[in-house]
């Protein structure tokens, strides 16, 4: 009695490596660090776009700078303000699995708005000044974003 002996299939399956134990930290501190510099390019931007008034949609394109157009006051900080500050925390916190992520682009954004509204330029003009409203609110309205963005965190106690 003959018995036919199959050989058996060749497998290329491998042994998985395991990935470098310092990719954990230099993801974190690369989010952090992205997170930190989003929140100071927008709120520079949030800045200059505070002025913005109506009449600078044509001054602008003639090489006047921002806010030296007639018209109200646009309020185009306030909505990009809340939504660029959500996305960052969003960003922070969910690259680096860390709430604590959270708080160096919170905190470097609310120095910067403060920054802007306290300090005088040598001439005596105030970056934000007290009667811009749109200032006032982006001010109020960016803070609050990272605020109810972290309150959510607390209550959710699950990261994103």
């Amino acid at each position: 009695m003959t018995v036919d002996v199959q050989p058996e299939p060749e497998t290329y399956e491998q042994k998985a490596r395991q990935p470098w134990a310092g990719w954990d930290k230099l993801i974190r501190v690369g989010g952090v660090t992205v997170a930190v510099v989003a929140a100071l390019v927008t709120g520079l931007l949030e800045i200059f776009l505070s002025t913005l008034r109506a009449g600078d949609v044509v001054s602008i394109w003639r090489g006047d700078a921002i806010g030296s157009g007639g018209g109200p006051l646009l309020w185009l900080s306030v909505p990009l303000s809340m939504l660029f500050n959500w996305a960052i925390a969003w960003f922070a916190v969910s690259t680096t699995r860390r709430r604590w992520s959270l708080a160096p682009p919170w905190g470097l954004w609310t120095l910067l708005m403060l920054f802007a509204a306290g300090v005088r330029s040598d001439e005596g003009d105030y970056l934000l000044g007290g009667e811009n409203w749109v200032a006032l609110v982006t001010i109020l309205a960016g803070s609050l974003t990272y605020a109810v963005y972290s309150y959510r965190l607390i209550l959710k106690r699950t990261l994103p």
